[in-house]
């Protein structure tokens, strides 16, 4: 096992994890159980789960796409995804002073 390359995959993945809309969820859930164990478990199968077809797919396509092609749509996409969100961030932030104008 190459030790840097599991280091480096959890470091990455652990902070990609961290606050994010699964976090919430399991946050949510484990505060209305009682059984925090359980909510933990399903949690992480659920993410070895997710991981496991994204290796998968990643070792499927690695043998038909070149690497460097995967990694440029890779990029395009966290890309687009991120503009997009830019976007639509700001086209949801308003001023007060345009929100009073709607009002009146």
């Amino acid at each position: 096992m190459q030790l840097p390359l599991l280091a480096s995959t959890f470091i990455t993945v652990f902070l990609a994890e961290l606050g994010d809309k699964t976090q919430l969820a399991i946050v949510t859930i484990s505060g209305t159980s009682t059984r925090s164990g359980a909510v933990f478990a399903g949690s992480a199968t659920a993410l070895v789960l997710a991981s496991l077809l994204g290796a998968g797919a990643g070792g499927s396509l690695s043998a038909v796409i070149p690497t460097n092609a995967l990694q440029l749509a890779a990029s395009l996409g966290f890309l687009v995804i991120g503009t997009r969100l830019l976007l639509r961030a700001g086209s949801e932030t308003e001023t007060p002073a345009a929100a009073e104008s709607e009002v009146d």
